[in-house]
């Protein structure tokens, strides 16, 4: 009975301490790297296709890591094992990526792959921690914790790494790696090396399921019975692309060509992370009331206007000199974060729901496999669009793949509804 087994939320935050250290790394890495690279590299395509490796070797290892970390048993349990060899070695080349920008592409590249394997190392077992924790009744909640902390490391980038960035770009990169280095110490000395319910968490391991989903079911979803499971999935995959895109090129577009400086580009991305994290729990509650689909196509019509809006800014400066063209900039990426939580809170549940109460895991797969797979190609597909036509068509190609994501999103869930195969009637369409 799980109400005999010992449950501490001290723990989940414990294990949130290494999902805020994982987050906050990843947010700087994705804002940051690609104006590193630009030292030595000018075609943003090249530059968007370095930064998709880490995705690429997400999607190739992560689940092979994690089932691994199933299977194996040491004194110091399951998963501490790759965290003691992941995170104080991601926290190491992490402090060394801007030194190795200082002296030639090739150490800098080098440094960079290792620093990914190290991270792709650890972030499956950090993730796994949490369901070794927590009785499946409980898990929704400790989720929710470990996402906020999460969202919280995307802020500390973003607002505080950045302003370190804009004095000496050396110094965020220490910072980030002292605080991975800090959470590994509390990871390793609060987490159970036996804990609870390990027996029971594989199935919670949504990037083990992507890989699970596309070895042994990816082409049931091709088949003509699911098509419009299909072409809801593939709207993610659209629109994550653009979402990715747009993260690891926006600094690009704002030094390059805005002429910003680097820490204020940083900066001013933060207000899109930090409009997410204000109204994700109130998207939710608008999802629940009116329906995830409804709330999931306003923020598919709103996010792209917002995109397009953004490369008149300048022009817009130019007719009121007296605007502060940075603070309308954080505004609209603001309004754009806003609507991104329409879209991302309510898009895994609804994926979830398409395949009942049986078939969870293998949908919760595929979407996991769907998103991560478009952000492989995101950065570079995005960069090629800038370098071809100019830097501000990054907007308007992210804004395109929202708005064919819009078409292929509607069209699935009609086909859906009309084949009567969404069993969650709580849905509205």
């Amino acid at each position: 009975m799980t109400q005999d087994k010992p449950f501490s939320y001290g723990k989940i935050f414990a294990i949130g301490s290494g999902f805020f250290a994982l987050t906050l790394g990843w947010t700087f890495y994705n804002a940051y790297m690609p104006l590193l690279l630009g030292d030595y590299i000018e075609s943003r395509a090249i530059r968007g296709g370095i930064m998709g490796l880490d995705n690429l070797l997400a999607v190739i290892l992560i689940p092979f890591i994690g089932a691994w970390s199933d299977k194996v048993d040491t004194k110091l349990g399951k998963r501490l094992p790759f965290i003691v060899v992941g995170m104080p070695a991601a926290a190491l080349f992490f402090i060394l990526i801007p030194y190795g920008a200082l002296n030639t592409l090739w150490l800098l590249l080098a440094i960079d792959i290792m620093f990914l394997l190290a991270m792709t190392i650890y972030r499956a077992p950090v993730i796994a921690l949490m369901p070794d924790h927590t009785p499946s009744e409980k898990r929704s909640t400790a989720n929710g914790i470990i996402n906020l902390m999460g969202g919280i490391g995307a802020l500390i980038a973003l607002f505080g790494l950045s302003t370190l960035y804009g004095i000496e770009r050396t110094y965020p990169f220490i910072v980030a790696g002292i605080l991975l280095l800090l959470s590994f110490i509390f990871l390793y000395f609060t987490v159970d090396r036996r804990p609870p319910y390990v027996g029971s968490s594989e199935d919670e391991i949504e990037e083990i399921q992507a890989s699970k989903s596309f070895f042994h079911g990816f082409g049931k979803i091709l088949k003509p019975e699911f098509r419009g499971h299909f072409f809801i999935l593939f709207a993610i995959f659209l629109y994550f692309i653009g979402y990715a895109g747009l993260e690891a090129q926006f600094t690009v577009y704002a030094v390059e060509f805005l002429k910003m400086e680097a820490g204020k580009a940083g900066f001013t991305l933060g207000f899109f992370s930090l409009a997410f994290v204000i109204f994700a729990v109130p998207a939710g509650l608008l999802g629940s009331k009116l329906g995830k689909l409804p709330i999931m196509l306003i923020g598919l019509v709103i996010l792209p206007l917002t995109f397009i809006s953004i490369p008149s800014l300048p022009l817009l400066n130019t007719v009121f000199p007296e605007l502060n063209q940075v603070l309308v900039l954080q505004l609209v990426l603001f309004s754009g974060g806003i609507a991104w939580a329409f879209i991302n809170v309510q898009a895994y549940p609804l994926v979830a729901d398409l395949g009942g109460m049986s078939k969870i895991g293998f949908f919760t797969g595929l979407y996991y496999l769907f998103s991560m797979a478009s952000s492989i190609i995101a950065p570079g597909l995005l960069g090629l669009i800038m370098d071809v036509f100019s830097p501000p068509s990054l907007f308007y190609g992210a804004a395109l793949t929202f708005v064919i994501a819009f078409y292929f999103l509607k069209k699935g869930s009609n086909i859906v509804r009309k084949n009567k195969a969404l069993i969650n009637d709580s849905i509205s369409f």
